[in-house]
């Protein structure tokens, strides 16, 4: 099965440039966050696939105008086929706005989330918006991971760990691919096909 995961920016091949043959084989289209509502109207309207997200930090117009098409996994699980999809957006809180938390709060969030997890056994591919601290965040708090994340990981040991916020283009050596344990730990700026 391949997976598109989108974070961030939107691709001008994808979007600019569209080609159907551009996503020949992929079954599932994942946003996690900062995208516009339209682009991934648009991809859900394109491509014959679901198309589930996650919301960004900058995501807080979707209350007003989410993207047509598309289903929000946050907070819960999602089957596709055998593959279990758990959601969890947003960021560290730096500033007001509705898709920022502390570490409590995203602790909070995880712990209802307890009887779902023990219920699915777990799951299979952890999808976000920001890193795991120190894992592909920054010192920022803007960047700042969630230590609560590394404890899903160390938990369930998922396959994947799939994020988005720190940008490839920032200028700083920013790894796209990791590996946590067995979970492989992937930043899905722009665009990242993965295949399971």
């Amino acid at each position: 099965m391949k997976i598109l995961f989108l974070a961030d920016q939107e691709s001008k091949l994808y979007w600019d440039f569209f080609k159907k043959a551009d996503f020949e084989g992929i079954e599932l289209i994942i946003s996690c966050g900062d995208l516009k509502a339209e682009y991934l109207t648009f991809l859900a309207t394109m491509v014959p696939v679901p198309l589930l997200y996650v919301r960004g930090n900058h995501d807080d117009k979707y209350e007003k105008r989410p993207p047509e098409g598309c289903t929000c996994i946050e907070d819960q699980i999602y089957w596709h086929k055998d593959v279990r999809i758990l959601g969890l957006g947003g960021s560290y809180r730096y500033k007001p706005g509705n898709n920022q938390y502390t570490e409590k709060e995203m602790q909070k969030r995880v712990k209802k989330l307890s009887s779902k997890l023990r219920k699915s056994k777990g799951f299979d591919i952890l999808v976000t918006h920001s890193p795991a601290l120190g894992v592909h965040d920054d010192e920022d708090v803007c960047h700042r991971g969630f230590a609560v994340f590394n404890d899903l990981i160390e938990q369930y040991r998922p396959k994947y760990f799939v994020h988005g916020h720190v940008h490839m283009n920032y200028g700083r050596k920013f790894p796209r691919e990791d590996l946590v344990g067995e979970t492989h730990v992937i930043n899905a700026y722009e665009k990242f096909i993965v295949e399971i």
